[in-house]
């Protein structure tokens, strides 16, 4: 089943993958860039289900944050140019759009 990551276009802040791939629990890492964030930004992720609105999965400035909901973690690099949503087991009903959002 696919992930499609949100192509950011919004002042060029946030950058990801176009579509990922995977089968049924193989971990899967959606990253995303944003060279530009402040110390006290944050980082957002969100993803859409087929035929339902966006839905906040969690949010971090500087450090890794499990993410239960989703039996994930988010994780800010050192730098904090870049970021990560890891799905350890994602399951068919994972497959979504996935957004990350800087603010």
């Amino acid at each position: 089943f696919f992930f499609s990551p949100a192509v950011a276009a919004v002042r060029a802040q946030v950058q990801q993958e176009a579509l990922l791939e995977t089968t049924e629990g193989t971990g899967i890492n959606i990253s995303c860039s944003h060279p530009k964030k402040q110390i006290e930004d944050y980082i957002h992720f969100y993803r859409q289900l087929p035929g339902r609105g966006p839905e906040h999965l969690a949010g971090t400035s500087r450090r890794s944050k499990d993410v239960p909901d989703i039996a994930g973690q988010l994780s800010v690099s050192e730098d904090g140019r870049s970021s990560a949503l890891w799905l350890r087991r994602p399951r068919r009903g994972d497959a979504a759009v996935y957004y990350c959002a800087l603010g």
